[in-house]
């Protein structure tokens, strides 16, 4: 089993003339976890994701593979898979023909083609013509890419664009079990309502600086749960005994300081049956509006 390694940023910068792309940006993406890299569009998020993977070369600071930059790496694809763009494939050759090509330029046995063709769920369409894919299609097909190595290490730009509920609900489950193997799986977004299902940890940038990096749950900690209980006097001094702010909605207790998780806890400690736990979801795309610096009311 491929196991991962951290990717570390370390004083990273790109100017393109007088544009400060990326500024003095810094953060580690460990192994095990499944990392967002958020940032609205022009954010810098492509930027950093390209000097990465050796495409364009920083005006400072470095981004490597635990500790190796990328192009100092012995077998690039067996250590890194990547996907960065979904529809760069030729569309008059079917998507057997373009992984068999990658996997003879790599050394890649090319028992690994249909291996990841049936993994992505593309196996029954592996003759067909990448031309005739659906955009959802071609996001798998990209994945069958970054897989084609077996790599430790999955970086994607944008993976769940243009996929179906289904295929959104597969990807989600489907990271989540490459990360449980240990690999490092860095995926990026322009929103977080697109991941805050699939993602452990975030990082969100804005104007190509950092601007929050830790777990999901703590950005929750400022989002709102609308709770109730039959025994709603018993809920709310359980909450306020929790630490949570409690205030009466008209469909229960609006609750923060406390996620949903821990606010079902504390009622179960308490012997307390919920009829209502909703979370609200639009509070934390708030949270992440407003540190991105954009308009929430727009």
């Amino acid at each position: 089993m491929p196991s991962g390694v951290s990717i570390e940023f370390t004083g990273l910068s790109k100017s393109f003339g007088k544009v400060h792309a990326v500024s003095d940006l810094s953060f580690t993406v460990q192994p095990g976890r499944v990392t967002g890299f958020l940032g609205p569009n022009g954010a810098g998020k492509t930027t950093t994701l390209r000097m990465l993977l050796n495409l364009v070369k920083p005006s400072s600071g470095t981004a490597t593979f635990g500790g190796v930059a990328y192009a100092n790496l012995d077998a690039p694809l067996a250590t890194v898979g990547t996907a960065l763009e979904a529809a760069s494939f030729h569309p008059g050759r079917t998507a057997r023909s373009h992984l068999r090509l990658y996997a003879r330029a790599a050394g890649i046995d090319q028992s690994r083609v249909d291996t990841t063709l049936e993994l992505v769920g593309l196996a029954s369409y592996g003759s067909r013509r990448v031309g005739g894919y659906s955009l959802g299609m071609r996001q798998r097909l990209g994945l069958a890419f970054a897989l084609l190595g077996d790599p430790g290490v999955l970086v994607l730009d944008e993976p769940i664009n243009g996929l179906d509920p289904e295929g959104i609900r597969w990807i989600r489950m489907f990271l989540g079990e490459l990360a449980a193997q240990g690999r490092t799986v860095l995926v990026s977004s322009h929103m977080l309502s697109e991941v805050q299902q699939t993602v452990d940890e975030v990082v969100i940038i804005a104007k190509g600086r950092l601007v929050y990096q830790g777990a999901l749950a703590s950005l929750e900690q400022g989002t709102r749960v609308v709770v109730d209980a039959l025994d709603r006097p018993g809920l709310r001094t359980a909450l306020a005994g929790a630490g949570a702010a409690v205030s009466d909605v008209d469909t229960g207790l609006a609750v923060t300081g406390l996620t949903a998780p821990e606010i079902g806890l504390t009622a179960l400690r308490a012997g307390i049956a919920l009829n209502l736990l909703a979370p609200e979801a639009e509070g934390l795309e708030k949270i992440f509006l407003k540190l991105v610096g954009e308009d929430v009311n727009a």
